[in-house]
């Protein structure tokens, strides 16, 4: 019999780590290839690691809550064979093709900028990634040991370092010689006073993902200043065609067919309609981005909250985002993400009528610039205008809100943006092909 060393796999760039959550075998029990042996969980996404090979678990290297690296072993399986074997991890992938999440990442700002000529010493650590980002943005050695990193052993990610461009505009002048400091990392909010629980009340400590997602949604309202536009919307042709199309495109293709690919193809035409919706703020710089990558707030089984993204939503036919959906909210609520899929969104839907609301006033996820959320649908009495007057019929309307950072988009530019999804789905073609 051989050993294999079962090791943490590769998650995307700036993963380097993560928490081992559960044990789905015990020592001793035998697995088979691909059966997922332990769910895991990063910065970005809870996941199961799978086992390429078949065999017996000999020996568990890694326990509950304890931290492994990428590409350290965390169990031992015993295999057919003789010797020893280990699970190769892909490595990081060169900086000379970037893959295009990282184009759009670092993605030129409306007006061009020559590459920089910024080295770095030996004793700084930065991958390809980070050293690119860090050469464009003119960020000085000082600047970068300035900055805390949050990835194996204080190694700078690329999220640290966009984090650290977003907020370089708002950072007191320092003299030349000197370190200037990172902004302060927002904390979860705090209470002004010590809340001492009462007898009987339950202390229920915040999970990871739970703090993560408190610490982002206090940082995006620090930095972003919110105001929101609504509009109600007649979606009857929506609404007709979906019925006349669902049980031909569940028999044709196997999948559910719901209104969300509607509202995400009305989405990118009105953000192609006003490409400055579709950006980003990098201090006192604009990014416009290339791709639109949208992304679908999607609530967990537990009650946390994920938001998957769409690659390259506008390249995609109906039929093509009805598939990505399905397969993105499937994988959310089954803990089968990636955390390349929830990297990379330009611009956020969420449906709040999922829930039976009717409007919904959402934060804006940084580094992004506007949020979209969608009302339930509701069957009212609406005024038509007709060649022969005015008449009353049921109609199927719903409210629509959007959110938008006021550092860079303004009203105007807001409100027509969400009027033209409005005139899209009002104006959907019953025709429509899918």
């Amino acid at each position: 019999m051989a050993e294999y060393k079962l090791l943490l796999p590769s998650m995307g760039e700036g993963v380097m780590e993560a928490t081992i959550i559960t044990w789905l075998f015990n020592e001793g029990d035998n697995v088979k290839e691909d059966d997922s042996v332990v769910e895991i969980a990063t910065d970005k996404v809870d996941s199961d690691v799978p086992t390429p090979v078949s065999g017996k678990i000999v020996k568990i290297l890694k326990q509950k809550d304890e931290v492994a690296k990428v590409g350290e072993a965390i169990a031992i399986l015993e295999i057919e064979g003789e010797g020893s074997a280990s699970e190769e991890v892909p490595s990081e992938t060169p900086a000379a093709t970037p893959d295009t999440e990282t184009l759009t990442t670092i993605e030129q700002p409306l007006q061009t900028v020559a590459a920089s000529n910024v080295e770095f010493s030996g004793d700084l650590y930065l991958s390809p990634l980070v050293k690119s980002i860090a050469q464009q943005e003119n960020i000085s050695e000082a600047e970068l040991k300035s900055i805390k990193g949050s990835g194996l052993e204080g190694r700078i990610t690329k999220e640290d370092i966009l984090a650290y461009v977003a907020n370089r505009g708002n950072q007191p002048a320092q003299p030349a010689a000197a370190p200037v400091a990172s902004s302060p990392k927002p904390a979860v909010s705090a209470p002004a006073a010590t809340i001492t629980a009462a007898a009987g009340d339950e202390i229920i400590p915040m999970d990871r993902m739970r703090k993560i997602i408190a610490e982002n949604m206090v940082k995006a309202k620090q930095i972003a200043p919110h105001v929101t536009s609504f509009i109600e919307t007649d979606v009857t042709n929506v609404v007709k065609w979906r019925n006349k199309n669902k049980a031909v495109f569940e028999k044709r293709e196997g999948e559910k067919l719901t209104f969300m690919p509607i509202f995400v193809k009305a989405v990118v035409k009105a953000i192609q309609d006003f490409p400055m919706i579709n950006v980003s703020v990098s201090g006192e710089n604009i990014i416009k981005k290339k791709n639109i990558n949208i992304g679908m707030a999607t609530a967990l089984p537990d009650g946390n909250l994920i938001v998957p993204v769409i690659k390259n939503a506008d390249q995609l036919s109906l039929s093509g985002l009805a598939k990505a959906i399905n397969d993105l909210a499937y994988r959310a609520r089954n803990k089968k993400l990636r955390p390349e899929d929830t990297q990379g969104a330009t611009y956020t839907i969420s449906n709040v009528g999922s829930f039976g609301n009717l409007m919904g006033t959402p934060i804006i996820p940084q580094p992004q610039v506007a949020i979209l959320a969608i009302g339930a649908i509701v069957k009212k009495p609406a005024v038509l205008e007709t060649a022969d007057g005015d008449v009353i019929a049921i109609r199927n309307l719903m409210f629509m809100s959007h959110s938008y950072d006021h550092r860079v988009v303004d009203g105007s530019l807001g409100g027509m943006m969400l009027k033209h999804v409005h005139d899209y789905l009002e104006n959907w073609d019953l025709n429509t092909e899918i």
